[in-house]
């Protein structure tokens, strides 16, 4: 879907808002994009660090759309975690995305997938359902940080995706400064993080992080795959 929300071509609008706002303007960020830039949603996983943009989003404007992929392989820790927050934060238009039953019925039949073709998986449950929710929006907001790592490192606030605008308001968040925004404001923690699980998506490819590993390395653990294909694929971004 092209870019309808200003006459400017969405990565001139990227670079203005990379230009125009501090790096850690988070909320100032959100706020500029949901007073005029168009139809713009939230997608979050409501994971480790969700919290802190979700609670951002909800001092802005507790209607936007929050989209949250729920692939049928989800921690009940989750899910329960999820619902929580949303009623805690007073989000009025939580949107739960989930696979085509169609598609896993023919592609996914037992729920094995995962263990012989990871990506395969992923498209399935996770790519190609937000890909699917995402077209009746100008942009959405996610919640990647250049502390991740990875293909992360060099993220900007915001970008050009597929004709849509993407933001990444804590792009240049430090992971002391998420933990001090959440202790600041009373936020609830994943029972999760709690456990020792720094980043948190399907069950069967998680595990517990380990002392000084990297904040996702406990995502797909041992495959040498480290995104889920929403962002980058094989090490490139998908969509420019």
């Amino acid at each position: 879907m092209p870019f309808e929300a200003t006459f400017l071509p969405v990565a001139e609008v990227a670079d203005q808002i990379n230009a125009r706002f501090a790096p850690t303007d988070a909320a100032g960020v959100i706020a500029h994009a949901l007073s005029g830039l168009g139809r713009i949603a939230m997608v979050s996983s409501f994971g480790a660090e969700s919290v802190v943009l979700l609670h951002m989003l909800a001092g802005i404007d507790r209607t936007t759309p929050v989209l949250f992929i729920e692939t049928g392989m989800l921690f009940a820790e989750t899910l329960r975690y999820q619902k929580r927050v949303a009623e805690r934060l007073g989000l009025g238009n939580v949107q739960i995305i989930r696979p085509d039953p169609a598609q896993l019925l023919t592609r996914d039949t037992d729920g094995l997938l995962h263990q012989g073709d990871t990506d395969a998986c992923c498209t399935l449950r996770k790519v190609e359902p937000l890909e699917q929710s995402l077209v009746p929006y100008d942009g959405w907001i996610s919640g990647r940080k250049r502390f991740h790592g990875g293909q992360r490192v060099a993220l900007d606030l915001a970008e050009a995706d597929a004709g849509r605008l993407k933001l990444n308001p804590l792009a240049h968040w430090s992971a002391r400064e998420i933990s001090v925004y959440m202790e600041a404001h009373d936020l609830p923690r994943h029972p999760l993080a709690e456990a020792g699980y720094s980043s948190i998506g399907c069950v069967p490819c998680t595990r517990r992080s380990e002392p000084g590993d990297p904040p996702r390395a406990g995502r797909w653990a041992r495959s040498g795959k480290t995104e889920c294909g929403i962002h980058f694929s094989n090490g490139k971004a998908v969509r420019q």
